[in-house]
């Protein structure tokens, strides 16, 4: 796929607590669902988007994220003089060729919507894709992010990918306030009450951004928990009508917690055990 959107962003600065004391010394992104991390399978799906160029936002003990996608000349060498060829191929060609890797730290965890402002000076004036890898998306054709891309190459909007979620679950997540049909959103209410929230749409870790969010978020006041919300900024932008939305066309499984990852496990699992049935 050719797109007009060839930057995306990931945010993996996190401590992943949840996951301690696996996470300790090893970043949660790099957390395998069954052969592969969570963090390449985000980077598949951003680069099957038409994204040729990954912008990690890093911090402390996520120098392993940064390996990972480099070259291993040494594992390569010794795969290869073992005759496991496959293996070496696989280890080879982690990303094809023409992707660049661009890693920049973020000094402070100050939120989400900090990480992204880390990165403006790699990004620059162009739109973007932003990927949660806490967030495992299985889909069809090319993806979630691609969808994204579509929609936003037809709007020239920012967009979010949401899903329903009905119950008292609601208040974990960003919570699109609807403008009408098609779409459109007046704004975004970050972790309100559920019984105060606006819909029973919540937006999801994968998301398209022009690039005025930058200055959104400059000047932004820090939201909930004490932190810059990048929810803060994109209603900022629904203000002015700025907005879109896509349904998820996938599942989706919480990586961020122990439960959602591993029902992740088991999904992927069971889903190539039929496949070699």
């Amino acid at each position: 796929m050719t797109s007009t959107i060839r930057k995306a962003v990931f945010p993996v600065a996190g401590f992943g607590t949840r996951f301690l004391p696996a996470t300790k010394a090893m970043p949660k992104e790099l957390l395998p669902i069954v052969d592969k991390p969570l963090i390449q399978y985000a980077a598949e799906e951003a680069i099957a988007a038409g994204i040729d160029t990954l912008i990690f936002v890093t911090g402390r003990n996520k120098r392993a994220i940064e390996d990972h996608f480099d070259n291993n000349q040494e594992l390569e060498m010794a795969l290869r003089a073992k005759g496991k060829y496959d293996q070496a191929e696989m280890v080879k060609n982690i990303l094809p060729a023409g992707v660049e890797c661009i890693f920049v730290r973020q000094p402070e965890q100050l939120g989400l919507g900090h990480a992204v402002l880390c990165a403006e000076r790699v990004v620059g004036d162009d739109p973007f894709v932003v990927l949660l890898a806490d967030d495992f998306l299985t889909y069809e054709g090319d993806g979630i992010v691609s969808d994204l891309v579509s929609a936003y190459e037809l709007s020239g909007k920012t967009q979010l990918s949401v899903m329903e979620v009905n119950g008292p679950d609601i208040s974990k997540y960003g919570v699109v306030v609807p403008n009408g049909g098609s779409g459109s959103v007046a704004g975004l209410v970050e972790k309100p009450d559920a019984n105060k929230a606006p819909s029973n749409l919540a937006s999801i870790g994968r998301y398209v951004l022009t690039p005025d969010i930058f200055d959104i978020l400059r000047t932004q006041p820090v939201g909930a928990g004490g932190e810059v919300q990048l929810a803060d900024a994109i209603n900022t932008q629904a203000a002015k009508g700025a907005v879109q939305s896509v349904n998820l066309n996938g599942l989706r499984f919480d990586c961020g917690s122990v439960e959602g990852y591993l029902d992740a496990i088991m999904h992927v699992a069971g889903r190539r055990k039929t496949e070699k049935d």
